[in-house]
């Protein structure tokens, strides 16, 4: 189990590091074609026109779907912002408590997003909703990346809950401390 809950965490954030790929090449692609429309220009030839329509909006989702993307695997890896100063002055059995509250009140919220972000995806599928901009992008798609983020952020979150629950500590313990001790993870 603990192999396919790493495969799952190490997925989404290759899928986030795609999208921000994807934005890369995306704005290169439109840095490239306006300069060359404006050497075009310069020599008195006319110029292509070049253009991504809707790149900013794409830009937008895509940026969604990386940020919801990465969280489960920014949690495993003890990058998320925490406050471990208070946690690190309790005794062990008192931090064990407060972490497995945290984590329980963590993915009770993190579920109630997931929840309320799938019925978007439905209603966006059931009312047929697109975007705004010059390409009519159908918002179930940004909005589905959202909600899988999400579901695997609470899988994250539940998967932690029972690490602490057995263990004491959470799997981040050391990379955190590894983090607070200017060493790399």
């Amino acid at each position: 189990m603990r192999s396919i809950l790493d495969r799952l965490y190490a997925t989404t954030q290759r899928l986030s590091a795609a999208c921000l790929v994807a934005i890369a090449l995306l704005v290169g692609l439109q840095l490239v074609g306006r300069i060359a429309d404006s050497v075009l220009k310069f020599v008195g030839r006319q110029p292509y026109g070049f253009m991504i329509a809707s790149l900013a909006e794409i830009a937008g989702y895509l940026l969604a779907a990386s940020s919801f993307l990465a969280l489960a695997s920014t949690l495993k890896r003890g990058a998320h912002i925490r406050v471990t100063m208070l946690l690190s002055a309790l005794r062990p059995s008192t931090r064990r408590f407060f972490e497995l509250w945290v984590l329980a009140a963590a993915s009770a919220f993190v579920g109630f997003m997931a929840a309320s972000v799938a019925r978007l995806v439905y209603d966006s599928i059931r009312f047929k909703e697109v975007s705004y901009g010059l390409l009519p992008i159908p918002l179930a798609i940004p909005q589905a990346a959202m909600t899988a983020g999400l579901v695997v952020l609470l899988i994250a979150l539940l998967d932690e809950l029972i690490i602490v629950w057995k263990s004491g500590l959470p799997s981040f313990q050391s990379a955190e401390d590894a983090i607070v001790a200017g060493k790399e993870v």
